[in-house]
């Protein structure tokens, strides 16, 4: 498994929709295509959200993202990490 970050930034729509209901859908969406649930928390600033998710690869979290935004009207741009430790032990090779 891969861990990605999903950043998500509320249209006034979205806003308008927020409930702790739509929070299950969208972790059961998450499931659905094959992710895991690490974490996820509401931002101040530029980006309203962040979750921290595990997938088996770019492709489910790629369609996840997708997904996300059509349900929730959420947009999300979505980012693969690397825990610094393992960034440091690719950079050594």
């Amino acid at each position: 498994m891969a861990t990605f970050l999903m950043l998500g930034k509320y249209s006034a729509e979205a806003v308008k929709k927020i409930s702790a209901k739509r929070t299950r859908d969208a972790a059961s969406l998450i499931k659905k295509h094959g992710g895991k649930v690490e974490a996820m928390y509401a931002l101040l600033g530029e980006k309203d959200l962040v979750f921290i998710l595990d997938f088996p690869g770019v492709a489910q979290a790629m369609k996840a993202s997708v997904a996300l935004s059509k349900m929730t009207g959420i947009g999300f741009s979505t980012h693969p990490a690397v825990r610094v430790e393992e960034f440091d032990k690719l950079m050594a090779k």
